[in-house]
C-alpha cells in the first residue's frame, strides 16, 4: 500500500516518451575509463552499471559515450560510438542493466574544442585538431570554427549513435549539453560568438544545434523515444552564464526532449569543479535550486542533481514539485542499494556518500573508482562470482576497532567465521571519532555509527570494548587468524617546547576546541592540518598554518583538495610555506623561512605532521596466531579508503584453505 511505503514520492512511478520508469531515482552518468587500450570497453563495465540497477535505480546511463572517434574524444581513455564493433561492448552493457530493472541509458558527448587534447592518440590527419563554434585559442591550442558541413556531420554522428544505442538494446538517451563541453559551447553567450543560425545574441540560435540533434534522434528512433538533455542551469562563476540563460536554453529544448537535467558549472573552470561535483564543504542538495528555479518555466518533467544522499530531502524534492527526478552519481557508488533499502522501510542501514571524492580520483588515478567506504566500488565483477561464504570457518580476533577493524570483523562475520573485535578505547570508530562535531564531516559520523551499529548487532561478533590486545590476550584467545588494525598515532617533531602546556596534536585539537585560545598556529599542511584549521575558523578562530615544503598533501585524494583550495581561499586561510618551526615558545612559534628568522604568534600550537605506525606493538603478535593480517594505519598509516579497502581483501582471503 502506497501508505505503507516511508517516501511515496520518491517511489512513484514515472513515464517518459514510451517508457515507465519505476520510480524517480535515476542513476546519472559516472565514468567507468577502465579499458583497455583498444577503445572497448573491459568485462567490469557490464557488471558496474549493472550493479546499480540491481540496487533499484530506474535509471542507469553510461558513461560519455562519444559520438566521433575522430574528432570528439577529450582524452584517450574516452570511448567512441563508431569504433568498430563497440556496439557488442554497449550491448552488455544494456543487457546488465536491463535484467536489473532499470531503463538503461546511453550518454551521447562530444568534447568540441576540448577533443584530441591527447596528442598521438589518433593518426596524422586528426592529431591535434579540435573545433569548436568559433576560431580561437585554448591553451595554446588553435580551434577551428565548425562550418556547415562539419555541423551537419555532427548531427548525423549523434544520430547514428543512438540508432546503435537502440538496436542494442537501450531504452533512453541523455544528451551531455553541459560543462563546458561541445554542446554547451554552442549554448553559451561566451564561448558560441556566431553571426550565423548557429549563434550569437538569440538563444534560438544558440540552441539550434541542440534542437536538431533532438529533432534527428526522434525522427530516427520515434517521437517516442525518451531523450534526456543535460545542461548546466547556471556556469556558477563570475563571467559566465547565470540561471537566466539555463531557463533560456530549457525554454529552447523543452519540446524536444523528454527530461530536461539540470547540473551546473563548467568542468574547465577550476574553481566550480566542485560545484559541478559538490565537495563535502557544501550542504545537502547544494544545485537543486537551479533545477527548482528551472521547472517554473518549463512543462517538461525536470531532473535535479548534485550533494543528493538524504532520504528525507529527496523525498522534498519531489513532493514540493523542485523536480520530477532527482539523480545520483556519487551514492550510487558509496551504496548502490540504497534506493531498496531506504523503499523496505530500512534508510539507516544505506551508506552516504562522503563527498570526499575519493572515487573520482581513484578512476583517474588507478581506472577504476574506488569508494572510501564501500570496498565493493570497481570490483563488481568480482562480487557477481563470490561465494558468499568462506570454505573453511575460522575463529578470527580483529585487534582494533576502527574503520579497517570494523570492515573486517563485518565481512569476516558474513563469511562464516567467528569473530572476536577488541577495541582499546570505549567506542568504535577509532582516530577519526575525534572529527564527530565537525560540520563538513556529518556523513563520515553517520558512517562510523553505522559501522559500530552494525558490528554490535551482529550475532557473530564478539565485541569487546576497553580491551587492549595483548600477546597475552591473543594467546589466551587462540584464533586461528588475528588481523592487526590497531592503528597509529601522532608523530611528534622534535622540537624545542614540543611538550609544553599550549602544545597538542590535531587529534587532540578537534576534541579540546573549547579549551583553545582564540589564536592558533598548527605545524603541518597536510589535509589533517588544513581540515583542522577550516574547522577551528568554523569555530570562530584565528588560524595560521607553518609548511616546511613549498605545497599542501593531499593524502592521495587529489581531487578532494580541490574543494579543500575553494575553502582556503574563501575563508583566506593564511600559510607560511617553505617555513621551518625552529622553538614553540608560551605565545607561539619561532621558525625560520629562507635563511631569517620569523615569530608567529598563538595562544596554542598544533602539530599535524604525520602519523607514526604501532608498527612495533603489530609485530608482537606475529607468532600469536597461525595467520595474521597487517592492515590500515598499523603498516603505513595512508586514508579511509585504505583502510576499509584493506579491511574487505583480508577477509576476502580469509577461510579459502
Amino acid at each position: 500500500m502506497k501508505k505503507d511505503c516511508p517516501y511515496p514520492h520518491l517511489f512513484e512511478p514515472i513515464r517518459l516518451g514510451n517508457q515507465l520508469y519505476r520510480n524517480r531515482i535515476f542513476a546519472s552518468p559516472t565514468g567507468y575509463q577502465n579499458v583497455h587500450g583498444d577503445g572497448h570497453a573491459n568485462e567490469g563495465a557490464a557488471a558496474y552499471y549493472g550493479r546499480r540497477a540491481r540496487g533499484g535505480a530506474a535509471s542507469v546511463a553510461t558513461f560519455e559515450c562519444i559520438v566521433d572517434g575522430e574528432f570528439g574524444k577529450g582524452g584517450e581513455k574516452h570511448l567512441a560510438m563508431d569504433t568498430p564493433h563497440v556496439d557488442m561492448d554497449m550491448a552488455r552493457i544494456a543487457a546488465a542493466i536491463r535484467d536489473g530493472g532499470a531503463v538503461p541509458t546511453m550518454e551521447l558527448q562530444h568534447t568540441g574544442m576540448f577533443a584530441n587534447r591527447d596528442l598521438g592518440m589518433f593518426g596524422a590527419q586528426a592529431r591535434g585538431v579540435a573545433y569548436g563554434p568559433v576560431a580561437c585559442e585554448v591553451a595554446g591550442r588553435e580551434i577551428l570554427p565548425m562550418d556547415e558541413a562539419f555541423i551537419e556531420r555532427t548531427i548525423q554522428k549523434y544520430v547514428d549513435a543512438a540508432l546503435m544505442a537502440k538496436r542494442v538494446g537501450f531504452g533512453a538517451i541523455l544528451i551531455h549539453a553541459g560543462h563546458g563541453w561541445m554542446l554547451h559551447q554552442f549554448l553559451s553567450p561566451i564561448t558560441n560568438t556566431r553571426t550565423d543560425k548557429w549563434g550569437g545574441p538569440d538563444i534560438e540560435n544558440r540552441a539550434r544545434l541542440l534542437v536538431s540533434i533532438c529533432d534527428a534522434i526522434h525522427r530516427a528512433l520515434g517521437p517516442a523515444f525518451p531523450i534526456e538533455v543535460r545542461i548546466s542551469g547556471s556556469e556558477c562563476y563570475d563571467g559566465g552564464y547565470d540561471i537566466e540563460n539555463g531557463i533560456a536554453i530549457s525554454k529552447q529544448i523543452e519540446d524536444h526532449c523528454q527530461l530536461i537535467h539540470v547540473s551546473a558549472g563548467n568542468h574547465e573552470v577550476d574553481e566550480v569543479f566542485t560545484v559541478t561535483h559538490p565537495s563535502l564543504f557544501q550542504p545537502d542538495g547544494v544545485n537543486v535550486k537551479y533545477a527548482a528555479e528551472i521547472k517554473k518555466h518549463v512543462k517538461t518533467p525536470v531532473a535535479a542533481i548534485g550533494a543528493l544522499s538524504d532520504p528525507e530531502l529527496m523525498e522534498e524534492i519531489i513532493a514540493t514539485g523542485q523536480a520530477d527526478v532527482v539523480e545520483c552519481g556519487r551514492e550510487f557508488i558509496c551504496e548502490p542499494d540504497f534506493p531498496i533499502l531506504w523503499r523496505t522501510g530500512r534508510a539507516k542501514e544505506a551508506k552516504r556518500c562522503l563527498r570526499c571524492l575519493s572515487c573520482f580520483s581513484s578512476e583517474l588515478t588507478n581506472g577504476e573508482p574506488y569508494c572510501a567506504i564501500n570496498p565493493l566500488s570497481g570490483r563488481e565483477l568480482d562480487s557477481l562470482y563470490e561465494a558468499p561464504l568462506a570454505k573453511v570457518k575460522k575463529k578470527v580476533l580483529v585487534a582494533g576497532g576502527g574503520p579497517g577493524g570494523m570492515e573486517a570483523a563485518l565481512d569476516c562475520a558474513a563469511r562464516g567465521h567467528e569473530v572476536i573485535l577488541c577495541e582499546k578505547k570505549d567506542r568504535l570508530g577509532g582516530v577519526l571519532r575525534c572529527e564527530e562535531k565537525v560540520a563538513f564531516k556529518k556523513n563520515l559520523d553517520f558512517y562510523l555509527d553505522q559501522q559500530a551499529a552494525k558490528v554490535m548487532a551482529d550475532p557473530n561478533i564478539d565485541c569487546r570494548l576497553n580491551t587492549e590486545v595483548t600477546p597475552e590476550l591473543a594467546e589466551e584467545i587462540g584464533a586461528d587468524v588475528i588481523i592487526c588494525a590497531i592503528g597509529a598515532q601522532a608523530a611528534k617533531p622534535p622540537i624545542p617546547g614540543i611538550d609544553g602546556a599550549n602544545v597538542m596534536s590535531a587529534q587532540d585539537a578537534y576534541v579540546s576546541v573549547e579549551q583553545l585560545g582564540q589564536k592558533v598556529v598548527i605545524l603541518g599542511a597536510g589535509l589533517v592540518g588544513i581540515e583542522l584549521a577550516l574547522h577551528l575558523i568554523d569555530c570562530g578562530k584565528e588560524v595560521e598554518l607553518v609548511e616546511m615544503t613549498d605545497h599542501m598533501a593531499d593524502g592521495g585524494n587529489f581531487l578532494h583538495m580541490s574543494g579543500v583550495r575553494v575553502e582556503i581561499a574563501k575563508k583566506n586561510v593564511q600559510i607560511h610555506y617553505l617555513t621551518a618551526a625552529k622553538e614553540i615558545r608560551a605565545d607561539g612559534v619561532l621558525c625560520v623561512h629562507d635563511g631569517e628568522e620569523v615569530f608567529y604568534a598563538g595562544d596554542n600550537v598544533v602539530y599535524a605532521v604525520g602519523q607514526r605506525p604501532k608498527q612495533e606493538e603489530a609485530l608482537a603478535l606475529n607468532y600469536c596466531a597461525p595467520e595474521i593480517y597487517y592492515l590500515g594505519d598499523c603498516v603505513t598509516p595512508k586514508n579511509l579508503t585504505e583502510a576499509t579497502t584493506a579491511g574487505f581483501m583480508a577477509a576476502k582471503n580469509i577461510g579459502r584453505i
